[in-house]
């Protein structure tokens, strides 16, 4: 342990020792009642409950005021094993401490990561194993530099910039590496920005020196064509600039950092270095085609988010080029998987062209055995596992066939998309971004410690395995939300529950990732608006579907589309939409708007999940499915609610929301966890206003009472409280509805746009990349240890995998 650490957790232990003489009695009232609980643990809730009940019943609000009572704030779960309780005590996001506390007679001491998570694995019965493997990457991060500060975390692009330019600029000769790296670059042998004409750094600013009084001489709109063979001869070869004026920007650019440099200056210009020309994107599981699948098991934000992703990021490419003088055509691929026995859907296809893009396409490939069987049918995510090594050794020799080229960037999707993207990038040595969307392990909780249970479902052994080597060996890491990677001040973010964990008999994970690492940068998508666009802009309006829509919202027939129907349709709509999955909470609505009669009053219900038209493959959403008919039911909501099946055609869904706002409705997102939430980006960029869960993204999307609502799913009654509020105060405020909508949508200009998503993503690939070449950045003790980790662990638990029998209609 560190020792900077360890003087923390000492200083909280004192801290805590002091309390303890100072109140004996009254704390050994608290920690008895943990131990009532017996052996077991418990979570944050039930920690303060226990502590907020004795406060009250004893009038104890010095305790509760005082040093005892920020560390009984800070604790995530306690572990009760009488008469110990040991404490997880989070300070601030992403520091973790670990006390034990006898509370016979009432000593403290402070324990190490492993110590507490030997302790926490005493709640396993059976475990009596002397050795279990300790994962443990810190060592290998050991002496790369990484922040400190709280606020630093999600920035590492700046940090990363900050620290190693500052090394850079020492002197001419630190710089070398840049120059000699401008001479290497090039695309498919064709030099770009020098040649070898240029020696040393006396000859690289001699030659800017010229060409910058060159260019000054000439007019600034000179396409590049006109002085191509000129620069050549100072030494320079395309990949400047189209245009005299933008050659002579980034040359000065380069010229201000030889002479001054600062992180700022060398982060645009090495934006402007032309690096990325060929991309791969992975996402193998689900229903993955651009239209009929939405809503189907596995299938839905993911889908959309890399089909808006691809076209701004082709977009910026294109844009990239041309402003760079140069004339390669991009290339992107997005790679999942072929499901050759699929109807009604383009997944059997082998190519498919992207719509409204030129040169991206999706190619498919099947997930096959080792002895070569193809896998015909749709499997769950959960069951992908024994598929990946092979599909990896496929994507490689395909996406080299299409592009002719290795790609220059491969990303990641969810668990499985971030694996293959490894293997791939560890293969061919290129540059690897990770993006999660969702981490199991958040969504399911203690689905670490009690792995065996469910591993048979859900394989988490496999995953959990897959998480830690894709977060390790990923160059950098996308996220969508600061919340994604360290919650907030209460809640844990989905990277920050891998710092530490245990698979009892597995492995014990002392170091999983670091969340102040540099490799993590937040880069948050927006929504298509030549889709989602506020319902104020009429001449955009698809005016032509509203029969359509009309239909979905009102007819009184049940059918395969829609069951239920609304009495009286003069009432605003409270509207929600997502997959029919536990975590998504959709039947949590049905039943607190149920409950509400006064809500029920003033406002319709339409949700929009599901597949009323046939038995769901999903276990999870069978039991969802048979939940929701008997909400329905036991509160008498036909007249009140619409349940319209999962909507393929996304024109239609925008104009949906629109209809949705026309009757001064709102959007509520009401998930138990939203890594990110993209139905709530596109409700605010539709102009609806936005009630999101608090535990993830949508809590930092939404700025509460400004641009939307935070609602705890987890207290329903205060949900619908908070509805009822808002309807009440539309009707003696007619205003309040749109001042609401309008702040939604500023919030949505400033921050979520997928042009500004694209631009920066390939900033980050060009800057990382660079990095990786120039310095150590590679981590090569990194992949020696994934290589091995791999092997040893990850490949068995795979292999334990049931393959999927085509004959077996099934699925998990």
């Amino acid at each position: 342990m560190a020792p900077r650490s360890l003087a923390r957790m000492l200083s909280m232990t004192e801290r805590i020792g002091e309390t303890l003489s100072a109140y004996p009695d009254d704390l050994s009232i608290l920690f008895t009642k943990y131990i009532e609980h017996g052996k077991g643990m418990l979570q944050r809730h039930e920690i303060l409950s226990e502590f907020d009940d004795m406060v009250k019943d004893r009038n104890m609000d010095y305790l509760k005021n005082g040093a005892f009572g920020d560390v009984i704030n800070a604790a995530q779960e306690a572990i009760v094993l009488p008469p110990m309780v040991a404490l997880a005590i989070r300070p601030r996001p992403g520091v973790w401490d670990y006390i034990r506390i006898n509370v016979k007679v009432f000593t403290v001491e402070v324990m190490t990561v492993s110590d507490y998570l030997k302790f926490k694995e005493k709640l396993i019965d059976g475990i009596h194993s002397n050795f279990t493997l300790e994962l443990d990457f810190e060592p290998f991060n050991a002496s790369f530099p990484t922040p400190s500060l709280t606020k630093s975390i999600g920035n590492g692009v700046e940090f990363l910039n900050k620290h190693l330019s500052s090394k850079m600029f020492n002197d001419k000769e630190s710089i070398l590496p840049v120059l000699e790296f401008l001479r290497s670059h090039n695309y498919k042998g064709i030099s770009m920005m020098l040649n070898n004409k240029i020696q040393n750094i006396n000859d690289l600013q001699s030659s800017l020196r010229k060409v910058e009084e060159y260019l000054l001489s000439i007019p600034l709109d000179t396409h590049y064509a006109k002085f191509d063979a000129i620069f050549q001869e100072f030494g320079l070869e395309k990949g400047w600039g189209d245009t005299a004026k933008r050659v002579l920007d980034n040359v000065q650019l380069l010229l201000d950092l030889l002479e001054a440099p600062d992180p700022l200056t060398f982060e645009k210009f090495l934006a402007k270095i032309p690096m990325v020309f060929n991309v791969v994107i992975l996402s193998p599981h689900g229903y993955f085609a651009q239209s009929n699948v939405l809503g189907y098991p596995d299938t839905g934000g993911q889908v959309v988010y890399i089909l808006d992703q691809v076209r701004a990021l082709e977009n910026e490419m294109l844009l990239r080029i041309k402003e760079q003088g140069l004339d390669i055509i991009p290339k992107i691929l997005i790679v999942t998987r072929l499901l050759p026995d699929v109807v009604g859907t383009s997944c059997g296809q082998r190519l498919e062209p992207v719509e409204g893009t030129n040169h991206t396409d999706i190619i498919r490939l099947p997930f096959r055995s080792k002895e070569g069987g193809v896998l015909r049918k749709w499997i769950s995510r959960f069951d992908v596992w024994p598929y990946l090594e092979t599909f990896a050794e496929d994507c490689i020799e395909e996406v080299v066939k299409q592009m002719q080229a290795k790609p220059d960037l491969i990303i990641g999707n969810y668990s499985d998309g971030n694996l293959v993207a490894s293997l791939m990038a560890h293969k061919l040595e290129v540059t690897q971004c990770t993006i999660a969307h969702a981490l199991e392990k958040t969504k399911y909780p203690n689905s670490d410690l009690y792995w065996k249970k469910s591993d048979d479902h859900y394989h988490f052994s496999c995953q959990f395995t897959a998480d830690i080597l894709a977060m390790n060996h990923a160059d950098f890491i996308i996220t969508s939300t600061y919340q994604e990677i360290a919650g907030s001040k209460n809640t844990v973010g989905q990277y920050e529950s891998h710092i530490a964990f245990t698979m009892p008999d597995l492995y014990r994970v002392v170091h999983g990732i670091n969340v102040f690492d540099p490799k993590f940068n937040i880069v948050s998508p927006g929504a298509d608006m030549d889709i989602y666009f506020p319902p104020t802009e009429t001449k955009r309006r698809l005016t032509h579907l509203h029969s359509e829509i009309e239909e979905l919202l009102y007819s009184k027939e049940d059918n395969t589309e829609h069951r239920f129907y609304l009495e009286d349709k003069t009432k605003p709509i409270i509207f929600s939409m997502a997959r029919l999955d536990r975590v998504k909470n959709l039947t949590g609505l049905v039943e607190l708007y149920g409950k509400n009669a006064s809500l029920r009053k003033l406002a319709n219900l339409v949700i929009v999940c599901g597949d009323h038209g046939k038995v769901s493959k999903d276990k999870e959403e069978q039991a969802e499915l048979k939940k929701m008919f008997s909400l329905i039911e036991e509160h008498k909501l036909n007249g009140h609610i619409r349940w319209i099946s999962s909507q393929m055609d996304r024109m239609r869904n925008g104009e949906l929301y629109r209809v949705i706002a026309d009757s001064k409705g709102v959007f509520v997102q009401p998930a138990f966890y939203e890594a990110f939430g993209l139905t709530v980006v596109e409700s605010m960029t539709s102009g609806l206003p936005t009630f999101a869960t608090i535990y993830g993204g949508p809590a930092e999307i939404i700025v509460n009472g400004v641009s939307g609502f935070h609602i705890d799913p987890y207290q329903g009654d205060n949900v619908s409280e908070l509805l009822l509020d808002f309807f009440n105060k539309c009707k003696v405020e007619p205003t309040h509805w749109d001042t609401i909508s309008h702040g939604g949508l500023n919030r949505i200009y400033d921050k979520y746009t997928w042009k500004l998503y694209s631009e920066r993503l390939l900033t980050l690939t060009t800057i990382y990349g660079f990095w990786k070449y120039v310095s150590n950045l590679d981590r090569l003790e990194t992949r020696r240890y994934f290589e091995m980790f791999y092997g040893l662990k990850y490949r068995p638990l795979a292999e334990k995998v049931p393959l999927a029998i085509d004959g077996d209609s099934s699925t998990t």
